[in-house]
């Protein structure tokens, strides 16, 4: 997969991790592609990890899967990291 391939992977992966956690998560477009991207990246160790195959192919499932679940938990992340520094008291 090119690198165009995969910042469109890490746009769609981080629009539809936001969209399946509650809340408000702030951030433009090209914060959800960094988080996306990231989450792709993570996403794609995990599965090398667990099921001994990472990213594949653009239009595999696995690819797709694994990117969601990664930018779902960069997203949780970045939204603990934000929301902690951004109380002050």
């Amino acid at each position: 997969m090119g690198i165009i391939g995969f910042l469109i992977l890490g746009l769609i992966a981080g629009a539809i991790a936001k969209a399946i956690l509650p809340g408000r998560q702030g951030g433009g477009w090209v914060v959800t592609m960094v988080l996306g991207v990231v989450g792709a990246i993570l996403g794609g160790w995990i599965g090398s990890l667990i099921f001994g195959g990472g990213l594949a192919e653009f239009f595999d499932l696995r690819t797709w899967l694994l990117a969601i679940l990664g930018s779902i938990i960069v997203l949780l992340i970045y939204g603990a990291v934000t929301n902690r520094s951004g109380r002050r008291v």
